[in-house]
C-alpha cells in the first residue's frame, strides 16, 4: 500500500494530462485563431504541436524521434525504479511525491510520441511510421515578455527577445518536481551516515 500512493500520484498526473490534451485536441482550433484568454494576453490556450524535445528541439535525423523516446522510455523505467527504491528505504515523503511528479509528467509525454501519430495522425509529414513519431500536445501559453534588451546589458544587449513558453500539464508536474527537490533538496536527500571510525592499536 506504501508504494502504491506515490504511483497512484504519477497515475493521477498521467490521466489529467491526457483529458486535458485530448479536450484541447477536438474542440479547439490549433494556433492563435482558436486561442482562449484566461487571464488577458499574459495567460491563455492556445493549441499547439511540439514534435520534439522542451521548447520544439529536435534530432537532426528522420529517426531521431524515435530514438529520443526510445530513450525516454529507458529513462522511465529507471524514474520506475529509482522511486520503488527509495520507498523501501522509507525515504522522505515530499522526494517520493516529486519523484511521482517527474514520472507521471515523463510518461504523460511519451504517450504522446508513442500514440498519438498514430490515433490523432499528427505525425511529421516526413516520419517513416506514424508509430514513436507522434506530435506532443501543448497548450498552456504563458507570456512573460517581449521586446528589445537595452544596449547596456551585458552580452546580452541590443537583440530582440520573445519569453512565452507554451507547455501542457505533464511539463507543469516535471518542473514543479524538479524546483521542489532543486529549493528542499537539503531536507529531502539526508546525509549518509558517517563511517564507523576503526581504532588500530
Amino acid at each position: 500500500m506504501n508504494y502504491l500512493k506515490y504511483y497512484l500520484i504519477a497515475i493521477a498526473v498521467i490521466v489529467l494530462d491526457q483529458v486535458v490534451k485530448l479536450l484541447v485536441h477536438f474542440n479547439m482550433d490549433m494556433g492563435a485563431m482558436g486561442e482562449i484568454h484566461l487571464i488577458g494576453d499574459v495567460f491563455k490556450l492556445h493549441y499547439t504541436l511540439n514534435p520534439g524535445m522542451a521548447f520544439g528541439v529536435e534530432l537532426g535525423s528522420n529517426y531521431g524521434k524515435i530514438i529520443l523516446t526510445t530513450f525516454r522510455l529507458i529513462a522511465i523505467g529507471g524514474i520506475a525504479w529509482y522511486l520503488s527504491q527509495l520507498i523501501s528505504r522509507n525515504s522522505h515523503r515530499g522526494f517520493l511525491i516529486c519523484l511521482a511528479l517527474i514520472l507521471g509528467g515523463a510518461v504523460g509525454n511519451v504517450v504522446d510520441s508513442i500514440f498519438y501519430g498514430v490515433y490523432l495522425e499528427n505525425a511529421p509529414y516526413n516520419a517513416p511510421t506514424p508509430w514513436f513519431n507522434g506530435q506532443v500536445i501543448d497548450m498552456f501559453y504563458l507570456d512573460i515578455w517581449e521586446g528589445l534588451l537595452p544596449h547596456w546589458v551585458p552580452i546580452l544587449g541590443g537583440k530582440y527577445y520573445s519569453i512565452w513558453p507554451i507547455f501542457n500539464v505533464a511539463d507543469s508536474s516535471i518542473f514543479t518536481g524538479v524546483t521542489l527537490i532543486l529549493i528542499f533538496q537539503k531536507t529531502f536527500i539526508k546525509a549518509e551516515e558517517p563511517l564507523a571510525q576503526v581504532k588500530i592499536y
